[in-house]
Formats: C-alpha cells, sequence, structure tokens
C-alpha cells in the first residue's frame, strides 16, 4: 500500500489504548486521513502485534510507547519528546459486570487516568481531546431513542459512572479554561472488524461482552452461548443493543476530531450508533444466516446493570459532523467472520 501524501492540515494525534479494539480502527482511520498517530497503551487488554495490522492498512508508520495514562513521569516524557496536537482517549478498564464486581480497580484506573492525562496535556499546551465515553451515561431512566440532550448520572454499573463523571471533568475543564475543546463521544455496541478482514479484536482478557461471545461459540471455544435474560419488555424477550460496525465507530472520531478543531473551543456531545436497536437473538440469527453456522444457546438469568433497550438518536452527528454509518448488522457479522479466520490461520502458521 503506497505511503500517503500528507495532508496540509495534518496533525499529530496521541492515541491512548490505541492497540485496543476500537482504538486500532481509529488508529487505521486518522492515518488514511493523513494524520501522524503516537499511540500510548500499557497492553494489559491489547497484543503489540497489532500495530504491524495498523501500520499496513494506515499506510505509514506510528509511535508507539508502552505505558499508562496513570503514570505522570511517562506521560511528560511523551509529551517532552513528541508534538502531540490533540489526544483521543480510548484507555479503560471496559467491562461492565466486572466494574460491578470490582469496582475500586475501575474508578481508579477510568478517573485517574483521564485526571492525569488532562494535566500533563494543560502544562504542554494541548487542549484538545475527543473523550470515548458510552451509551451508558443515559443509565435506565431515560426513554429510547437516547439523546445528548437528556439528564445523564443515574448509571446501572460502576463502569457507566466513571464515563459520567469523567464527562462532568471535562466540561467542569472547558468552563475552567476556556482554551480547551473536547468531544464527547457517546457510543453503543462496537462490533465487527475492518472489512479487510486484516484486524479485529484479539484482546488478551476473556470477552464479557455478547458479541465476541459468539464468536467464539462459532469458533468452537465455547460450547454455547448464555443469553442473559429472556424476560425483558421486548419483543422477543432479550434485550435490544444499538450494534455498530467498528469502521464506522473508528470514522466517526476522525470526523468529530476534524470539526472539534475547525470550531470554537468547549465541550460537545455526540452519539455514535446506528440509531437502530437489534434484539441479542436478532443478532445471533443475523450471524449464523451470513455465515452458515449455528450458535448453541441456553437462557440464564438476567446480568446485573443491563438494561431492556438501548439504542442512539444519530440525527446530531449526522447533521454536525457530516457522519452517517455505512455498514449494517450482515456486514458486522461477515467482516468479524473474515478477520476470525483469518487470525486463526496466523495462529496455526506461528504454531508450524
Amino acid at each position: 500500500m503506497p505511503l500517503l501524501t500528507p495532508k496540509e492540515n495534518a496533525m499529530q494525534i496521541l492515541v491512548t489504548g490505541g492497540a485496543g479494539y476500537i482504538g486500532s480502527h481509529t488508529c487505521v482511520e486518522l492515518l488514511q486521513a493523513g494524520h501522524e498517530v503516537v499511540i500510548l497503551d500499557n497492553l494489559y487488554n491489547a497484543k503489540e502485534s497489532t500495530l504491524a495490522r495498523i501500520e499496513k492498512l494506515g499506510g505509514k508508520a506510528v509511535t508507539f510507547v508502552k505505558g499508562d495514562t496513570r503514570d505522570r513521569a511517562c506521560l511528560v516524557r511523551l509529551f517532552q519528546e513528541c508534538q502531540i496536537d490533540a489526544a483521543i482517549h480510548f484507555a479503560a478498564l471496559k467491562a461492565v459486570n466486572e466494574s460491578i464486581q470490582i469496582p475500586l480497580p475501575y474508578y481508579e484506573n477510568n478517573v485517574a487516568g483521564t485526571v492525569n492525562l488532562s494535566e500533563v496535556m494543560s502544562e504542554y499546551g494541548c487542549k484538545t481531546l475527543v473523550f470515548s465515553s458510552s451509551a451508558t451515561v443515559y443509565g435506565d431512566r431515560n426513554p429510547v431513542p437516547f439523546r445528548e440532550d437528556m439528564p445523564v448520572g443515574k448509571a446501572t454499573n460502576p463502569y457507566g459512572t466513571t464515563k459520567i463523571m469523567n464527562e462532568q471533568i471535562l466540561a467542569d475543564l472547558c468552563v475552567s479554561d476556556p482554551e480547551w475543546r473536547v468531544t464527547l463521544l457517546r457510543y453503543f455496541n462496537p462490533v465487527g472488524a475492518h472489512p479487510s478482514g486484516e484486524l479485529g479484536e484479539d484482546p488478551n482478557r476473556v470477552p464479557l461482552n455478547i458479541a465476541p461471545i459468539i464468536q467464539d461459540v462459532a469458533m468452537g471455544k465455547r460450547d454455547k452461548l448464555l443469553v442473559t435474560g429472556h424476560d425483558y419488555p421486548t419483543p422477543d424477550g432479550t434485550c435490544i443493543r444499538d450494534y455498530i460496525h467498528i469502521a464506522d465507530l473508528a470514522a466517526g472520531h476522525v470526523k468529530a476530531l476534524e470539526h472539534m478543531v475547525a470550531s470554537p473551543p468547549g465541550c460537545e456531545v455526540f452519539n455514535l450508533g446506528t440509531g437502530k436497536g437489534t434484539s441479542v437473538l436478532e443478532l445471533v440469527e443475523a450471524f449464523e444466516c451470513v455465515n452458515g453456522v449455528k450458535i448453541p444457546m441456553e437462557y440464564a438469568p438476567r446480568r446485573a446493570g443491563d438494561i431492556a433497550e438501548c439504542y442512539a438518536d444519530v440525527s446530531k452527528a449526522e447533521r454536525v459532523l457530516g457522519w452517517k454509518t455505512q455498514y449494517g448488522i450482515d456486514d458486522m457479522c461477515r467482516d468479524v467472520w473474515k478477520w476470525l479466520h483469518n487470525l486463526n490461520r496466523e495462529q496455526r502458521e506461528r504454531e508450524v
């Protein structure tokens, strides 16, 4: 793939958690848009081998720093050595159910990391930040579809509460220092892989969300899918979620970043989703139909912290950012299946 011609307004972007699932796909989009990328990742739940995939798809090299947003000395060295124009902050623990079981590490990692990063960015005059937030901030008291102007602050789990806290911290920062530009991206349920099949989710830890579990069952790594809750007030009794293709989600970050740097300072919020709800059973059926596989299932009790329905009103992102999703559920299922087969083939080749 030929190197890209730098854009006139190209920036050097720090991407925390850039080796992870959403971060890696966003790095590819940034590189393809002509920007330079510096990745900071502690590799707690990501692999260093992902960097080569990013560079291949993005068409040029990235700068990688193994480190943690809670490590102030590491951040200072990074900002001293790299001329960072803006940051996209993904680095966080992210499992809803786990956050209920062990809340303190979630508060310490997710909130302290954001405060530390913001302080160092301020010290070095870098005051442009895209924050990875979540639809969990809407809690269970708002009607669907969720809109950006709805109240937040009643999350059903500690993970969601860390996102609410971070949103408030960053909004307060913008009030205290009018030079700051912050965009809060509330996204819904990322699914799928890069359409090339050469990049996808490859965590170190056992995934706890529905899509990777379906994938593990399809690949024979699990015997069956446990559907947690089938008595919700939905048409088929299972949870309804707004599943968004990872490539669409990544593109939304680039649109948000480029809109933000061309706009007045301040704090702005956008939903990134499809605007359509899909039940767990509908997702399973789509995966089976598209890929010609069978997903054995068993019903289990509801999982703590889950709500019945969660999908977005995305009209603001479409209107202001000029961003709109390009992929549907079938694409998500097809692309992740391609990625899983490629990953499985690579693993077998390494074992020979």
